[in-house]
């Protein structure tokens, strides 16, 4: 099985956002949810619900947010 950085997506209340993507990436998020599909048994209609998890993920992973954020939340705390 072909290991991916998202794992199965939690059935969770929607949200509306309206978004243009690029029709090459719209591409790949179809591609990804098929993929991610057959290595979870989910079945993704709209391939669009991948951009939460993975903007998730994204935001969870990048070492340099979370260094900047406890850098935030130092000052903050420092100020107030």
């Amino acid at each position: 099985m072909t290991k991916l950085k998202l794992g199965p997506i939690e059935d969770d209340k929607p949200v509306k956002v309206t978004l243009e993507l690029p029709a090459a990436l719209h591409r790949d998020l179809a591609a990804y949810a098929e993929i991610l599909g057959r290595g979870t048994g989910q079945t993704f209609t709209d391939p669009v619900r991948l951009i939460v998890p993975m903007l998730e993920r994204f935001i969870a992973t990048d070492r340099g947010f979370a260094k900047a954020r406890r850098s935030v939340k130092v000052n903050i705390v420092a100020d107030g």
